[in-house]
């Protein structure tokens, strides 16, 4: 397994607010010929969540706004307004015109079937009288 040395100066700059962005957690695992991918989503206003999928790449990203009553203010803000995002390579295996995407509970889920050419597929085999005889003559 490689380490990315930065990936903990990203996290640390991210925990800081210092990018106003963070990335969304996911898994993404296989039933049959559906793939699903699950995106942590939670806090996010559903009206600003985007799904756009160009040459095999996903781009997925989301808002996540907090807002206070009228005439109240802060005491302490530790959660702060930010743009989520996630790009994800998705191969050429999954049929990208017919993604299924449903956020519940704070978590978007994507349903992406495999092509038809990619599904596995019965190979027939030839037996008995179907069978060629092949003349080998010995030298």
């Amino acid at each position: 397994m490689r380490t990315d040395p930065f990936r903990n100066f990203d996290r640390l700059f991210e925990m800081s607010g210092g990018s106003g962005a963070s990335t969304a957690a996911m898994d993404a695992y296989r039933v049959g010929d559906v793939v699903t991918v699950e995106f942590d989503l939670p806090g996010v206003d559903p009206g600003s969540i985007e799904v756009e999928v160009e040459r095999g790449e996903l781009r997925l990203s989301a808002e996540r706004k907090r807002s206070l009553p009228e005439g109240a203010r802060y005491l302490v803000q530790e959660r702060r307004d930010t743009k989520v995002t996630r790009r994800v390579m998705l191969g050429e295996t999954l049929d990208v015109d017919h993604v299924d995407a449903e956020f519940d509970d704070g978590v978007l889920t994507l349903r992406i079937p495999l092509r038809e050419s990619a599904k596995p597929r019965q190979v027939e085999v030839r037996h008995g009288a179907e069978a060629k005889a092949i003349d080998v003559e010995a030298s």
